[in-house]
């Protein structure tokens, strides 16, 4: 992708597109590539405007340390929180976990579905303390090479869901922090399990990943699909926090045909693996 974030539009929709980065003609109809930019009209407006609802932390609520891990999948977070004695929070759309004898560590905290519900969660959990943060959870494939039970590091995100457009970040583009990845590649190294590093695609609607996004994605390089991590990289920067990722590979759709694998043994072992891993490396 040689570090440019590309957005996939209807090309019928009038909006003015650079066509600079269109592999091909196409035709009406049709997806066609185009800068962050130029997709939202709105991207400019208001952007300077106080917010009425503020993140902080209420009475009673726990203070969180600089380290936490965002698990999104809820089967992850019940497995990781039972491995030891925790405390548990209920905010009423996610759950927050200290270990019992030391509550300013590791921050365990799910489980998530989709950009709007993590980023909420993602901006109490900073006005709680955290600092830096890695996301666990799980994507599908769109590279023939990258298969169920593979890990992705995602570098940088193409969003494709309506959360990140409500954080200006300027011309910076949604990517994770470099010194937290490096960790990850030196962790994953040692423990010999197969990664992946690159970018991904965020979307809000499963349902609608087409045929022509799944192919322009592929053609540009994009590793996987899941739906959360474009808007998370976004609060993150907006916010000034560290972020990484870590993603187990679940599913593909590289051969446009949906192949399942959560219920395979050994994406249930990676699963295992990868999470044992994050509690380790960041206690």
């Amino acid at each position: 992708m040689n570090g440019k974030v590309f957005w996939l539009f209807p090309a019928s929709c009038g909006t003015t597109f650079d066509l600079r980065f269109a592999s091909r003609s196409v035709p009406p109809g049709n997806m066609v590539m185009t800068d962050q930019e130029d997709l939202d009209p709105l991207s400019n407006i208001f952007q300077s405007d106080d917010v009425v609802i503020q993140p902080r932390r209420g009475k009673n609520e726990p203070a969180l340390g600089p380290d936490a891990l965002m698990v999104v999948i809820p089967r992850d977070l019940n497995r990781l929180s039972k491995l030891a004695p925790m405390k548990g929070f209920d905010f009423g759309f996610f759950k927050i976990f200290q270990k019992k004898d030391r509550p300013r560590g590791l921050s365990l905290t799910g489980p998530f579905l989709g950009a709007p519900q993590a980023a909420m969660a993602m901006e109490k959990i900073i006005a709680l303390g955290a600092k830096r943060i890695c996301v666990f959870g799980w994507c599908g494939s769109l590279q023939p090479d990258l298969k169920i039970g593979d890990i992705v590091i995602p570098l940088h995100a193409v969003p494709d869901e309506g959360t990140s457009r409500h954080y200006p970040i300027g011309k910076r583009k949604p990517g994770s922090d470099q010194a937290l990845n490096r960790t990850l590649e030196q962790a994953l190294e040692q423990a010999g399990l197969p990664f992946r590093k690159g970018a991904v695609w965020t979307t809000d609607a499963p349902y609608r990943e087409t045929v022509s996004k799944v192919k322009a994605f592929q053609e540009t390089g994009i590793l996987a699909v899941e739906m959360e991590m474009s808007a998370l990289m976004t609060v993150a920067i907006y916010r000034s926090v560290k972020l990484s990722g870590l993603l187990a590979v679940s599913d593909e759709l590289f051969d446009l045909k949906w192949h399942r694998g959560f219920s395979s043994p050994l994406f249930k072992k990676r699963c295992e693996q990868a999470g044992n891993l994050l509690l380790q490396l960041f206690e």
